[in-house]
């Protein structure tokens, strides 16, 4: 109990689905569902932004489109896989304008530096490799 007569449990219901699992399946390592419980919770808050009013995949389905128009795009090249990064941070700019998202993970501002920091990584490995060339 504490001062004000409530359990915790009252206070914080996720403490009790974390007594009852740990009682449900004890012989694992005892932070195991308290970092399961955590990551669901980031899932949720995570999902809310990539996809709130829309299907829960929808940031994967969408960029997995825009990728379809480039059947020839080779998928193992460095450069592209950080053009990916910066089309999901892209997507997920463009979906939180066109739904009026406030932001529970990380905001406009973030991802557009996210952008800005691939955006460099790829100017610098471009200059890296070709360099020699000119």
């Amino acid at each position: 109990m504490t001062t004000t007569g409530l359990e915790v449990t009252e206070i914080h219901p996720e403490a009790r689905l974390e007594e009852k699992l740990k009682r449900a399946y004890p012989h694992g390592h005892p932070e195991f569902i308290p970092i399961l419980l955590d990551k669901m919770q980031l899932h949720s808050d995570k999902n809310h932004d990539y996809a709130r009013g829309g299907n829960p995949l929808g940031n994967f389905e969408r960029v997995s489109k825009i990728l379809e128009l480039y059947p020839n795009l080779p998928l193992n090249h460095p450069v592209v896989i950080m053009l990916v990064y910066m089309l999901k941070q892209f997507d997920s700019v463009f979906w939180g304008l066109s739904q009026r998202i406030e932001h529970k993970v990380e905001g406009f501002i973030p991802r557009l530096g996210d952008i800005l920091v691939y955006s460099g990584i790829a100017i610098c490995w471009f200059t890296d490799h070709y360099k020699d060339k000119k």
